[in-house]
């Protein structure tokens, strides 16, 4: 058994909630385990052999409550300091994602050097003095209170390089700035927003609003929204044809939730069926979102597999030149540690490129502010260094939905904060800071906003860039003055000498998030 003592300003909680928590074995993968709260322990039986580590919501003073994770330890006797395994972990991370990033003796890091040697010493002071583990928890929190900001300016540092040589190269894609479309609106208001906003609009399909009921096609308001946008010259992205979701799974498709064979045939005659009538006008198709979630049908790991390979052959048959995009929709893999049937996201990932399946493109989704799997906060730091393990798979990178609140709630507070309760403001420096570490990346193609309005239906709770009257928040002006200076340098590879992106860049990127 793993035991952690839980300290908070010297003292044991009283109480301490384990939900959103979890067991994490080798290269990251969640593992499973019993958790548990008793008399100021955290007590974590895990079904695995070997080493684990522990990954829970945890306050950081002065900055906020994200997912935090502690080193990899064996079981023993003695409890391990939960404050000091965390800062440990954390320290040790940014250690090797300095080093990875090439940012140990650059002018440009100095300051987040000087920051990292504070929470050293801070470190060393916390192992020092484990004998007395409630005194080694509090210089354990002064490490982390210095270590988490200085570990996401770190990786504002290490994109600000980044994307000024991707600056100076002109080598941004066109089609950078996406928007998703709500397609049960038809208003012409929304609509006109939504295109001025976008350079091109992801359009939802799943199959529960595409045939609400078996062998009844619902064409109509899909056929609508299409024949707008090509009407508007906006490239459209569509899918995703499989979704394994309560919210994508059609009612009548649970009877057979135990016959792979039969759903592996519906779904193929549903992909035929949309490919066909939306092809011609899909630039990009979502073809697979979180099939490795698999959190309403008992498939096996062979069996997503074929799935897998069935859909993109599939659309790849249908429209030779098609662009297919696999989704990954939890890639932290939380649900792993509770679900069987699932497949941890980065080995799915792997095994879809190693079995040679032909798609083109991998989507990732980052976003915050929902209580659940997927949504618990993380730092920009844990954001940069997972979509970096996405780089070695060698395929092109889309964030395929990205968003955060700009209100704060009793329910979207459970999901953790980032620096200070949501607002408009934070939102749009979210979105800045985020949007800066996205464009770096030069395996990063596009990225898209998951909610252009407010809605109660939206993905979270003041998600939208609008309010619910369609009013601008801060975060679209952010948005538009970012696509303006992208733009800008895209124009400037046919019109204007280099020190034109230049300009652009000190638009692009921001000196700080705070």
């Amino acid at each position: 058994m793993l035991r952690f003592q839980v300290f908070r300003d010297g003292q044991a909680p009283t109480e301490l909630d384990l939900g959103p928590a979890y067991l994490v074995g080798s290269d990251s993968v969640p593992i499973r385990g019993e958790l548990a709260y008793v008399d100021g322990e955290i007590r974590c039986r895990k079904r695995p052999a070997g080493p684990a580590a522990l990954t829970l919501m945890w306050d950081v003073r002065n900055f906020g409550t994200i997912m935090l994770e502690t080193v990899r330890l064996p079981e023993r006797s003695q409890p391990y300091v939960l404050n000091v395994e965390l800062a440990r972990n954390r320290m040790m991370r940014l250690l090797q994602k300095r080093e990875d990033w090439g940012l140990l003796d650059i002018p440009e890091a100095q300051g987040v050097n000087q920051k990292f040697n504070e929470a050293r010493e801070l470190l060393i002071e916390a192992m020092e003095n484990l004998e007395n583990p409630a005194l080694a928890s509090k210089f354990a929190d002064k490490c982390l209170a210095i270590a988490v900001p200085a570990s996401e300016q770190t990786a504002l540092v290490h994109a600000e390089l980044l994307l000024q040589r991707r600056i100076s190269t002109r080598a941004f894609p066109k089609n950078v700035f996406g928007l998703a479309a709500a397609p049960e609106r038809s208003d012409d208001a929304y609509r006109r927003k939504l295109v001025a906003a976008g350079e091109f609009v992801y359009l939802p399909m799943t199959w529960k609003f595409m045939e609400p009921q078996e062998q009844t096609f619902n064409a109509a308001p899909m056929d609508n929204w299409v024949e707008y946008l090509r009407q508007a010259k906006l490239p459209i992205a569509a899918g995703p044809l499989v979704h394994f979701s309560e919210a994508a799974i059609p009612d009548w498709l649970y009877i057979w939730e135990h016959d792979y064979e039969t759903v592996r045939g519906l779904l193929y005659e549903h992909i035929e069926r949309v490919v066909q009538r939306y092809g011609p006008h899909v630039v990009l198709w979502n073809v697979l979102s979180g099939l490795h979630v698999n959190s309403h049908f008992s498939f096996t790991f062979d069996q997503l597999m074929d799935l897998t390979r069935m859909a993109i052959t599939l659309v790849k048959k249908l429209i030779p030149n098609a662009q297919t995009m696999i989704e990954i929709t939890q890639p932290w893999g939380e649900y792993y540690a509770k679900n069987q049937r699932s497949i941890p996201p980065m080995i799915y990932a792997e095994m879809a490129v190693q079995s040679g399946i032909p798609f083109d493109i991998f989507g990732v989704q980052v976003c915050f502010g929902a209580p659940r799997d997927g949504g618990w906060q993380r730092d920009l730091f844990q954001i940069s260094a997972m979509l970096d393990r996405f780089a070695a798979l060698g395929k092109p990178v889309v964030v395929s939905r990205m968003g955060a609140p700009s209100i704060q709630t009793d329910k979207n507070a459970a999901a953790g904060l980032w620096r200070k309760p949501w607002n408009d403001h934070l939102q749009s420096k979210w979105l800045e800071a985020l949007s800066n570490i996205v464009l770096s990346k030069p395996f990063v193609e596009a990225m898209t906003w998951a909610d252009v309005v407010d809605s109660e239906a939206g993905s979270m709770l003041g998600g939208g860039l609008l309010t619910a009257d369609l009013t601008a928040k801060p975060s679209m002006q952010t948005w538009l003055a970012m696509r303006r200076a992208v733009l800008a340098v895209r124009q400037g590879a046919q019109k204007a000498p280099a020190a034109g992106a230049t300009a652009a860049a000190n638009k692009v990127v921001p000196g700080t998030t705070a």
